[in-house]
């Protein structure tokens, strides 16, 4: 008889984040899998739970899945943790996931904290429906362009970021987004959490005051009525692409698309308030 993977969340700061049914299956499993043996060590001695562990962290994921599914081939139940939070979510994990399913393991998730629901529910912004990225390509180019596949997309959008690159992501959102309502939560349910909430020029201007360190979740609020972009912003699009070539039918096409606005009505402001440009 195969034995059972279980997807365990562990706490994301606060060690006293964790679950009943998290430290029950802790203790009962054969195995425990961890990104980082050394990390999780901690959480395990804090609880007093000693179980012979096995690291699938970065490069090793592909190599130690196979052994993790052997053991579990042969009945032994494995605990998939991560550093913090849920295996598989910004985390690694999701290669023993998928070896188990097309092994026929059963998979049995234990849940608890994820990162960016707890920043999204403290946020201030729509809930109802949203979007997460986890993280933004590092490459500034690649990063720009994810956002400006993003301009209309009317769910609030949760992202992760690094320390080192926050202030560059946020100048980002700043110049595709314009100044919507936004938070960004630093250091969740640790000793030095802190959200701020504002525009993104607000917060890009109280961050300057503060050091920048941790983990930070941006959440940002989708396109909406209010911040749709001007017409003067849309106009200027439209000549942008007339200068590079484009016709007028054309640039007018590609801009209404983007916006979701009425061609006719587009093609008409363009005739009124652009020049002809040879």
């Amino acid at each position: 008889m195969k034995g059972v993977l279980y997807i365990v969340s562990t706490p994301i700061g606060n060690l006293e984040d964790i679950t009943l049914r998290a430290l029950r299956i802790l203790k009962e499993v054969d195995l425990v899998a961890a990104e980082d043996t050394r990390r999780s060590l901690k959480l395990l001695n804090h609880y007093g739970i000693s179980k012979p562990m096995i690291s699938y962290w970065k490069a090793r994921e592909k190599i130690r899945a196979e052994e993790i599914i052997r053991k579990l081939r042969t009945g032994q139940s494995v605990a998939l943790i991560s550093d913090a939070g849920t295996p598989g979510i910004a985390d690694p994990g999701s290669v023993l996931i998928k070896r188990a399913i097309e092994e026929h393991i059963h998979i049995v998730p234990v849940p608890g904290p994820s990162a960016f629901v707890a920043a999204l529910s403290a946020a201030g912004l729509p809930s109802e429906e949203f979007t997460f990225l986890g993280f933004l390509p590092s490459g500034g180019t690649q990063r720009r362009k994810i956002l400006g596949d993003l301009l209309l997309e009317q769910r609030t959008l949760i992202f992760y970021e690094a320390p080192h690159r926050v202030h560059d992501t946020l100048a980002d959102m700043k110049t595709i987004f314009g100044e919507r309502r936004s938070a960004v939560s630093k250091e969740i349910t640790k000793i030095h959490e802190e959200i701020m909430r504002g525009s993104i020029s607000e917060i890009l201007d109280e961050m300057k005051e503060k050091e920048t360190a941790g983990e930070y979740v941006i959440v940002v609020e989708g396109r909406t009525e209010r911040n749709k972009p001007s017409t003067d912003d849309v106009l200027s699009e439209i000549r942008v692409l007339m200068k590079k070539g484009l016709g007028r039918k054309d640039a007018v096409k590609k801009v209404a698309e983007e916006y979701c606005m009425s061609k006719k009505e587009l093609y008409d402001q363009s005739l009124d308030s652009l020049d002809e440009i040879s």
